[in-house]
């Protein structure tokens, strides 16, 4: 059951054998399942007896994501690895989730994504959280498009954002997102809301909060700097290629409306039904080629049809997957703002606080002043002393997830060579469908004017 293992991953062989146990389930898979297939590997008792303490189950079962930590531990350790909680926290990098399971719909308001993108933050202040698109157009901004292409944009947008959300490690099984995806009522605010205050902050309920400084690499600031710097240079360059495949959807598109149209002159030109005359009648082979004419305008439009459906492919199978790939991009220099702006602001600001009040406690005891004023001031220093202490936990464990998250970002990179496959393969089929209506034209033509007659005629009589 060996398999090659990149850290953050999971080998192929075990996301078969998930894809196999889970197909078979619903929402869990009993802990003897689970047992029968760690008894079976070639790891030490001692080794399967950690991996089994570090796998959560509850009522004798386990969860999805329970189910693909513990194989993935069994994965690390076979490779000699020691399993431990920071393997765990690395491990689920490698599977986005889906929640196509639950075969159901629901109704959602923009004001409901709204609340749910807002509760999102404050739940998920660490993680890369999508942007959402704007309600409406911006007023006063010069714009070419139009309110249903506005509103075309936002709708696919709104998808990529849940799209993102689901397939997200730790997002995935969250019960607020489950609240946001599953929920058959009128007050999902409400109840999101609810679920939201239960449970706080990802900083109160990550068992990692804090132990985070002991897994960070001691050179985790040099590696978030270099990182930053690749990710922003790799964003501006997939802003470019997207920019650029959506113009070529946009001359796909045109161009099927001007094959659309050729092909209607033509048939104008065809059923013109004025006499020709007699100064040319007697030469001209006018009249016969006029009334061929007319049916070329089927082959145009069917021209114009698969040109249409170019666009349509390059649209969906090219640009939309460059805006996902995007959004994520986005929204990892989102938290990397969060977290210079947020959590070092504040540390910064609570230590500068700190030593205004050590001041004020020595000039204190040098000028004697009463007693209660200065027992005041030592419980507010101590009580601030807690708080830079909170403070600073809160920055390591902002680090580590940033390190989680940044990898999340390479995860995903090999999308890349999804995306320009997507790209020849559209270019390929388009090609193909209209050289095919292309060459069954000329045929026709043909058949239609012979071939002497398709050959260009002199511009100046001989």
């Amino acid at each position: 059951m060996a398999g090659e293992l990149n850290e953050g991953s999971v080998p192929p062989y075990y996301r078969e054998v998930y894809e196999a146990i889970r197909s078979k389930i619903e929402e869990r898979v009993q802990v003897e399942v689970f047992q029968r297939l760690l008894s079976r590997t070639d790891l030490p008792s001692a080794v399967q007896s950690q991996i089994a303490e570090h796998v959560d189950y509850t009522d004798g079962f386990l969860s999805k994501l329970s189910l693909y930590k513990a194989l993935a531990l069994i994965a690390l350790a076979q490779q000699g690895k020691q399993p431990s909680p920071k393997l765990l926290e690395n491990c689920i990098q490698g599977k986005p989730f889906n929640y196509s399971h639950f075969k159901i719909s629901v109704y959602r308001r923009y004001t409901d994504f709204d609340v749910f993108h807002e509760l999102l933050l404050q739940r998920f202040a660490y993680r890369m959280v999508p942007a959402l698109p704007p309600k409406r157009m911006l007023k006063g901004v010069l714009t070419s498009m139009s309110e249903r292409d506005f509103i075309e944009g936002r709708r696919r947008a709104l998808g990529r954002f849940i799209n993102l959300v689901a397939r997200h490690p730790f997002f995935s099984e969250d019960e607020l997102v489950k609240t946001f995806l599953t929920f058959n009522g009128s007050d999902v605010q409400v109840k999101m809301r609810d679920a939201c205050k239960k449970m706080g902050d990802e900083f109160m309920t990550n068992t990692m909060a804090t132990l985070a400084k002991d897994y960070l690499p001691a050179d985790i600031q040099a590696q978030f700097s270099s990182s930053r710097e690749l990710i922003r240079n790799i964003h501006n360059s997939f802003h470019k290629l997207r920019d650029r495949a959506e113009k070529m959807a946009e001359r796909s598109k045109e161009n099927a409306t001007d094959l659309l149209m050729f092909g209607r002159e033509l048939s104008t030109l065809g059923s013109d039904g004025s006499p020709i005359p007699s100064l040319a009648s007697s030469q001209s082979t006018w009249g016969i080629l006029r009334q061929s004419l007319k049916g070329l305008s089927v082959e145009f439009a069917l021209l114009a049809d698969k040109g249409a459906q170019q666009g349509r492919r390059e649209e969906d199978d090219v640009v939309e997957k460059l805006n996902l790939f995007l959004d994520l991009l986005q929204s990892y220099r989102d938290l990397c703002e969060r977290h210079e702006k947020g959590v070092l602001h504040e540390h910064q600001r609570a230590l500068q606080k700190y030593g205004m009040m050590k001041r004020q406690m020595m000039s204190a005891t040098v000028q004697p002043k009463e007693q209660v004023s200065v027992e005041q001031l030592e419980s507010r220093i101590v009580q601030q002393e807690n708080a830079i202490q909170t403070m600073e936990l809160r920055n390591y464990f902002s680090l580590f997830c940033l390190h989680q998250e940044t990898q999340l970002i390479f995860t995903y990179l090999p999308i890349t060579s999804h995306i320009l496959g997507a790209f020849v393969n559209s270019q390929v089929q388009g090609h193909q469908e209209m050289g095919a209506v292309w060459n069954d034209l000329q045929q026709k033509l043909g058949c239609l004017f012979g071939v002497d007659e398709m050959q260009s005629p002199p511009l100046t009589p001989k």
